[in-house]
């Protein structure tokens, strides 16, 4: 569908469905999503985020980590809801 809809040499915005119980924050009384659920999302959505899967997403995950503090427990929570919890657990204990 990205192949076919989007053209990449222009700006494109993609909304979907907000999955239930998804961590979001108010930040300046606009309601955004966290840093955990993108992370999650990255992991999870490897079609939509195909340009940052391998090595890529795992610098990601180790910047993120380094520069942030995260809650583990709202990811693994999360990820649990997307139905990847085993292999997002498998993978966060590979680059821990």
């Amino acid at each position: 569908m990205l192949e076919r809809y989007v053209q990449f040499d222009q700006h494109t915005l993609i909304v979907k469905n907000l999955i239930t119980e998804a961590p979001t924050q108010v930040s300046e009384n606009v309601n955004t999503v966290t840093l955990e659920k993108v992370l999650v999302d990255i992991f999870c959505d490897t079609i939509l985020f195909s340009a940052q899967q391998g090595i890529e997403m795992r610098t990601i995950f180790q910047e993120a980590f380094r520069k942030y503090s995260l809650n583990l427990d709202k990811m693994f929570r999360y990820s649990a809801r997307r139905g990847n919890k085993k292999k997002f657990s498998e993978f966060f204990s590979s680059i821990a």
